[in-house]
């Protein structure tokens, strides 16, 4: 993976740390434990007759629950990569609880229920959110190809000149637009392979060198908000906001980035603040050696016209009538035809994270094409529920959950329950805002998870520098996290509860 990409070196050695972490002999004993545990929780459900749960409840949708909490559990305790446990999910929905099941599982006569289609779930594979990633991987791996991210960074780092304040926050903002596009952890050891020389060449005894080394995984982590296919929770937010039989509210790419773009500029700034404030410079300034040419041949010339007219396109979706999914086609094929993209770079497509949301949005259809979602929203009393409570703590549990599992898996656990729960509930969250409050809040707790080294890729591979302190990454990612909450919750009940989303 991401062997196009400049910096590969450094997201190698971070999976390798994974693997090793994963195989090491001191943890196979906690990693066999913790399946059991998951593998005993969901048969628990599963073997418990129907009647002692909710009333109602049918037997597929005591094992969509029974699915629901392997996977939640799984992803908690990570024994195994987060999109392997997608992937055993899509497996047991599909011999389980769809209609096309193994004929012993159908059987339960009145009690067994409505079953999920297995079409629904094969569609969740080519979905058009997977297609939108597929074009933007591709679009990131086409850049790399032809030199324009190497390129781009020594252009849009050169007018910030060489005083530590103004380079510190040249990195933030170029960090925070690629990771806008490209994947938030080639991002990462990109920019931080061009700030090597720069951390080496800063004075021992300066706290500037954290500031620069933390201003990589925060940039990258901030910066995906700013539209869909900077983060798979954006995504995942976004397909159950625009779903025709749900929500339907038909925001479009652009649309998304009018007010998802202002808000993490303002973090990326308030982020600037915080570390000039935290970690000081000593140097007087910095110098900045980015090598890389941009490339003339003729194929690369169709990279960088393809590049920005797929952006163009993606921003003007709404006034162009072409769907942002659509759009995302356009690089495919231009790159395909022209010999840009071959087969040995279709294997750089991030197909895990692909599989990783694809996996969760199967859990969704199950939950809704079971009555399972229904069922849950009867038997416990939302709608009595103050709104406030529903809205923060969603959020709040969100940013938990993310610093310590993938930022994917913790979207996929919880907006299609919030979903179906927000729409059961919609009239009480009018004045926060609506159920768009409730789902993109989601997305923004999920990206502001970054309190640990484990939190997120960008984070893992900054502090194998050496440069960073365990606290030092607490605490300016419990202050991001904490701002960020509040000032994203005051944007979109503004935006909500003014018609603007």
């Amino acid at each position: 993976m991401y062997k196009n990409f400049f910096g590969y070196h450094l997201v190698e050695a971070y999976h390798e740390w994974k693997k090793a972490h994963r195989v090491d002999d001191k943890k196979f004993v906690s990693r066999v434990i913790r399946i059991i545990v998951a593998m005993a929780v969901a048969l628990t459900v599963w073997c418990l007759p129907v009647e002692s749960w909710i009333d109602g409840m049918t037997i597929i949708q005591k094992r969509t629950l029974a699915i629901f909490l392997f996977a939640t559990l799984m992803w908690l305790f990570e024994a195994v990569p987060a999109w392997t446990t997608s992937v055993m999910v899509v497996v047991l929905l599909l011999f389980t609880t769809s209609d096309s099941s193994l004929v012993f599982f159908e059987k339960g006569g009145d009690l067994l229920g409505a079953q999920t289609s297995y079409k629904s779930l094969l569609h969740c594979f080519a979905d058009p959110i997977i297609i939108l990633f597929i074009g933007g991987f591709v679009l990131a791996i086409a850049a790399s190809k032809s030199g324009l991210d190497l390129f781009l960074a020594r252009v849009m780092l050169k007018p910030f000149g060489k005083k530590p304040q103004w380079v510190l926050l040249g990195f933030i903002l170029v960090t925070g637009v690629f990771s806008m596009f490209l994947s938030n952890t080639a991002t990462a050891a990109m920019m931080l392979t061009f700030l090597g020389p720069v951390l080496k060449s800063l004075p021992a005894d300066g706290k500037g060198k954290t500031a620069l080394a933390l201003a990589i995984p925060i940039a990258s982590n901030v910066g995906g908000m700013g539209t869909p296919i900077g983060t798979p929770p954006n995504a995942i937010a976004l397909k159950y906001l625009n779903d025709p039989a749900g929500l339907n509210m038909n925001i479009g790419f652009g649309e998304w980035m009018a007010f998802m773009l202002p808000f993490t500029i303002v973090l990326l700034l308030i982020a600037w603040f915080l570390l000039l404030k935290m970690f000081p410079f000593k140097a007087k300034s910095i110098e900045l050696n980015i090598q890389g040419e941009i490339k003339k041949d003729w194929r690369s010339i169709v990279v960088y016209v393809t590049f920005a007219v797929t952006v163009l396109l993606w921003v003007l979706d709404k006034k162009t009538g072409v769907n942002s999914n659509v759009v995302a086609m356009l690089p495919v094929g231009v790159f395909a035809i022209t010999g840009v993209l071959t087969k040995r770079d279709l294997e750089e497509i991030n197909w895990s994270v692909l599989w990783m949301v694809a996996g969760g949005f199967a859990l969704g259809v199950a939950l809704q094409e079971t009555g399972l979602a229904k069922t849950l929203i009867n038997a416990i009393p939302f709608s009595n529920w103050p709104a406030v409570v529903m809205v923060v703590g969603s959020g709040l549990i969100c940013y938990a959950m993310a610093n310590f599992i993938s930022h994917t898996a913790t979207a996929a656990l919880l907006v299609p329950i919030l979903a179906a729960v927000g729409i059961s509930v919609s009239g009480n969250l009018a004045p926060l805002g609506g159920v768009s409050t409730l789902l993109i809040g989601v997305a923004i707790g999920s990206s502001l998870g970054m309190v640990l080294p484990i939190s997120t890729p960008p984070n893992a591979i900054a502090h194998s520098t050496g440069m960073i302190e365990q606290k030092d990454m607490a605490r300016t990612g419990i202050i991001m996290g904490v701002v960020g909450l509040a000032l994203g919750y005051i944007m979109l009940i503004f935006l909500g509860s003014n018609g603007l989303i």
